[in-house]
């Protein structure tokens, strides 16, 4: 077995900190392992531009293109990205390698005046980079501002206390993992914000005949949150689900069951349902899911 392998990943702390849960995560199992972090600059790290208005741009690729370029060349053995980040599909020649226990999958709101978003004065400026989330955010507050707003969590942090901002809503895995939990003013519900396909969790990525390296993560994988994400991908591919389509689900476990909540934004109304199905239905569950949001779209 080899003893040494290379992470790649982005240079963001969040992006630092979850490799390091991974790293720590196998080196519970195998303590004989060595491993060394690179950092790689992606295009979305050199761009901080809010590309809302240009479809014709994956925000998702551009944090993903640089790493994957380096894992099929063999100059990183694996690479650890967010998993709501990545496209649903693969470069040929990579694969999901392994998936840990997934975090609190909410989003959160940080305010500048410490109160909650229903109790911010009114016309309040939040800031979000996310269509999936502004929708939300004037489901629950029909006069808030929405601002956008990019960077990693720190630079984020910086221009709410520097800037325009009442408030910005995160996903609170990040800040968790971070360290900065106690920044948070307020967790939503999943029914009032429902969160990203996958947020979360954590994606590892390596190459799909690296079988050495596949039985090493099948020991840090996840079963019951690999089982819910493929659900949850599922229903964001049904959707297209990209940076530019605002829409979301969340699953979890009922007993034997699988519960999964969806919500798709389209020509101004908010669709959102629920469906409870047996975990033998698996990625079924999100076609029908879907299925009943369309049907309500189309006035079914």
């Amino acid at each position: 077995m080899r003893k040494y392998f290379k992470i790649g990943t982005r240079g963001s702390i969040l992006a630092i900190a979850q490799t390091k849960i991974v790293k720590d995560l196998i080196k519970e199992k195998f303590p004989e392992l060595e491993f060394e972090i690179k950092e790689i600059v992606t295009t979305g790290d050199k761009d901080l531009r809010t590309n809302w208005g240009d479809k014709t741009i994956s925000l998702k690729n551009l944090f993903t293109k640089e790493i994957e370029k380096e894992l099929l060349d063999g100059e990183i053995d694996f690479a650890v990205h967010s998993m709501k980040d990545m496209p649903s599909i693969n470069p040929n020649g990579l694969i999901l390698g392994g998936v840990p226990k997934r975090a609190d999958n909410r989003d959160v709101f940080i305010s500048k005046s410490g109160k909650t978003l229903k109790e911010l004065p009114k016309n309040p400026v939040i800031g979000t980079s996310s269509i999936r989330r502004a929708k939300c955010i004037k489901e629950l507050r029909k006069d808030a501002v929405i601002k956008p707003i990019r960077g990693n969590i720190h630079t984020r942090l910086k221009k709410l206390k520097e800037e325009d901002y009442d408030g910005i809503v995160l996903a609170g895995a990040g800040l968790i993992r971070t360290g900065l939990e106690d920044k948070i003013t307020e967790y939503f519900n999943i029914e009032d914000i429902v969160p990203a396909p996958a947020q979360g969790a954590i994606y590892i990525q390596c190459r799909e005949n690296d079988f050495e390296l596949l039985e090493i993560l099948k020991k840090i994988t996840d079963d019951k949150t690999l089982e819910i994400i493929k659900i949850e991908r599922e229903f964001s591919k049904i959707f297209d689900g990209g940076c530019h389509t605002p829409m979301g689900c969340a699953g979890y476990f009922i007993k034997n069951k699988i519960e999964l909540q969806g919500m798709y934004y389209s020509n101004g109304v908010m669709y959102k349902k629920v469906y409870r199905g047996k975990r033998e239905e698996k990625e079924k569950i999100a076609h029908i899911l879907a299925k009943k949001i369309q049907e309500e779209i189309n006035g079914k």
